[in-house]
């Protein structure tokens, strides 16, 4: 007769392949994270000798108003990125999910755009929206021919706009995988009872993308808070403090000002808004982690 493994062997196996990626988490997330925590508490500017302020850091960035501005610059631009984002990146995932030979070929060229530079990519809107020989200028449109990045509430737009077109195609990509996992007989049920296409979609594509939405939207959020080197490069923050959103408070402050504790501080910030936001969402979603995506009906 064979002997029957009892489960909690097998689960020990698994815990063991599970350690080396604990191994590099520890090595590269926590480490950082606690070395960085401890920054915080001191007076460094990046290149004398550390000394111990207490909590100095801290009290000079949670009374700068500049960090009240590029918090709410950062949930803007978060905001607006999100909105424009999700329900293009949901309508191309489940038109991009079709079997069609040029789907296919599509797909790749949606996903273009993630492979290029952030850098690249803001180096070329740079050239293409400026006002004196930018797109606008040399093809004589009046629509475009704006000073984009000179007005603080179009430089956010085309923020949002620049980061919409290179991350877009990644969430394509994660909402086509979800609606390829979808039983192919909810919807020939659903042509059976005379569905269209809408209702097919807002009655069975929906609720069993609800899993993916909360994973692709924790991603986009989360993701917004580490927009640094677009912005940078597009506009440095500017025009005035319009972009300057809360990584580049950031770096400026720690590599502009060589004030590393506040920076420090600044970076615990930008990591406790982080794990809130997905620890909100994650609420927002309900279920598990042991929900499938199936439990989406």
């Amino acid at each position: 007769m064979t002997e029957i493994a009892p489960a909690g062997g097998r689960s020990g196996s698994v815990s063991w392949m599970a350690l080396p990626a604990l191994a590099v988490f520890l090595a590269f997330g926590v480490v950082p994270l606690l070395a960085v925590l401890g920054l915080s508490f001191t007076r460094w500017d990046g290149i004398g000798a550390i000394h111990p302020a207490g909590l100095d850091s801290w009290r000079s960035v949670l009374t700068e108003p500049g960090l009240l501005h590029a918090l709410g610059v950062t949930f803007l631009v978060m905001a607006l990125s999100w909105l424009v984002q999700t329900p293009t990146s949901l309508l191309l995932g489940v038109f991009l999910a079709g079997h069609q030979r040029y789907r296919a070929v599509l797909a790749v060229l949606y996903f273009i755009p993630l492979l290029l530079s952030s850098a690249a990519i803001a180096i070329t809107y740079n050239a293409l929206l400026n006002p004196n020989f930018g797109l606008g200028a040399g093809l004589d449109i009046p629509l475009l021919d704006q000073d984009w990045l000179g007005r603080g509430d179009l430089a956010v737009c085309v923020v949002v706009f620049v980061v919409s077109w290179q991350f877009i195609p990644f969430h394509s990509l994660i909402y086509q995988g979800g609606v390829r996992q979808i039983p192919r007989a909810m919807f020939e049920a659903a042509e059976i009872d005379g569905a269209g296409r809408v209702r097919t979609f807002v009655h069975i594509t929906l609720p069993q993308l609800k899993y993916t939405i909360i994973t692709s939207s924790t991603l986009m959020v989360v993701g917004s808070l580490t927009f640094f080197d677009l912005i940078f490069v597009l506009t440095g923050g500017g025009p005035g403090d319009a972009t300057r959103v809360l990584a580049l408070e950031m770096y400026q402050t720690g590599f502009t000002a060589n004030l590393m504790g506040p920076a420090s501080a600044i970076a615990v910030i930008l990591v406790l808004v982080g794990l809130g936001l997905a620890v909100l969402l994650r609420r927002i979603g309900g279920g598990s982690a042991t929900d499938s995506q199936l439990d989406g009906a």
